[in-house]
């Protein structure tokens, strides 16, 4: 679900993005060099500001002072209704050699936590996450465990002309394990990952089980899989630049868990791409296929702002996107996109398929410039509904 920060913790920035920070008498210096011996030990409030142009910052207080990231979930996403919730999160320097840094790589931070939250439909949940680096980022490990409870709607065609809407109910107990390989000091990493799923997924409308195979409700799914991916984006927070394309394929199969047997893939690619000093120009395509005997919920969607998590559903999907940002300040950034995506199988083409669009705006806000972390709200209209996003870091995963 798309959950972010909250519109009192987007005011509460603004407001302290718009206070100079405290006055002192030590030289303004960068946050990497607060380390130093001969620093002076900042106070409280010098730690959520930037040095550099005394604006509302949170790097100094999230990487040297152990620092916590407390963000208030606001849940926006017309699937599953409004609600909210909190999550922690927490960021630390990964290990690197001098002979690394004299190299000039930028080894981005470890970064784990939890959260919590609720919807207004009755979707409740939690989970915890992490992602880490080891060996000057030779090594990556990303993990997560979920718990939760997900009341949310699919469609089927029908006798009738349109699509009948069908309300279920997702008790799961998630779970996703990847470990991730550098090809020695290039860019391509090579990744080898375990997903694991057990969903007990009942109809509010015994009737609407017409719609469906006995075997779309199995209940496991436990799928072993690999990735190649080459990622020179020079930041994977917030990118600015760079381009990170990725292949993904796996398989579930009985053999280690699963009730049935079927295979999920995904290729996709984002670019950013500086056009000015101050503009900056984004791309995305993303393709997801599945095939075997897939159950009713892990059939692709189409997933752009603007539309509901699994409102258009098919064996396959794909999207374009592109997003034009405009640095108005240093720490703000006003931006606009615009999106299309096909959904078929089952009997429809490609060619046959709708393409559905959607069109938005959005407005950034640097809270940690030396993590290239930026927080804001998009606002996006699709074909039949229009919502907010709160969001943290990129928009695009």
């Amino acid at each position: 679900m798309r959950a972010a920060l909250s519109f009192a913790f987007a005011l509460f920035i603004a407001i302290l993005a718009a206070a100079p920070a405290a006055a002192s008498s030590a030289p303004v210096a960068d946050a990497a060099s607060a380390d130093s011996p001969a620093a002076e030990e900042p106070s409280f409030w010098d730690t959520l500001h930037d040095p550099q142009d005394g604006a509302f910052d949170l790097s100094r207080f999230l990487l040297e002072h152990h620092g916590f990231l407390l963000v208030p979930i606001f849940v926006t996403e017309p699937a599953v209704g409004n609600g909210g919730g909190a999550a922690v999160l927490f960021f630390q320097r990964a290990d690197q050699s001098q002979e690394s840094k004299d190299r000039g790589q930028n080894i981005e931070p470890d970064i784990y936590g939890g959260g919590v939250m609720r919807t207004s439909n009755g979707t409740d949940g939690g989970a915890a996450f992490g992602r880490f680096h080891f060996d000057d980022d030779t090594w990556r490990y990303t993990g997560a465990l979920a718990k939760a409870s997900i009341n949310i709607a699919f469609y089927r065609n029908g006798v009738l002309p349109g699509d009948h809407k069908i309300e279920t109910n997702l008790d799961a107990l998630l779970s996703f394990q990847e470990v991730s390989r550098r090809l020695g000091l290039s860019q391509w990493y090579l990744s080898a990952r375990w997903i694991y799923a057990d969903i007990d997924s009942r109809l509010n409308v015994a009737g609407d089980e017409q719609y469906f195979e006995p075997r779309q409700f199995d209940k496991r799914s436990s799928g072993l899989g690999s990735s190649l991916e080459y990622d020179s984006r020079d930041n994977t927070l917030s990118p600015s630049s760079g381009v990170l394309a990725k292949g993904i394929a796996t398989f579930y199969v009985p053999g280690i868990g699963s009730d049935d047997a079927y295979q999920t893939y995904r290729m996709y690619s984002l670019g950013y791409i500086p056009v000015g000093d101050r503009i900056e120009l984004a791309l995305r395509g993303d393709w997801r296929s599945v095939r075997g005997d897939v159950p009713f919920y892990q059939l692709p969607y189409i997933e752009l702002r603007g539309i509901p998590l699994m409102r258009y559903q098919g064996e396959d999907t794909a999207v374009a996107e592109a997003e034009l940002r405009w640095t108005a300040t240093p720490r703000w950034t006003l931006l606009g996109f615009g999106g299309a995506g096909r959904a078929w199988g089952n009997g429809i083409s490609f060619s046959d398929a709708t393409t559905r669009t959607t069109h938005g705006v959005g407005v950034r806000y640097t809270i940690a410039r030396a993590l290239g972390l930026d927080v804001g709200v998009d606002y996006a209209w699709g074909p039949e509904d229009h919502a907010f996003y709160i969001q943290v870091g990129s928009a695009w995963h």
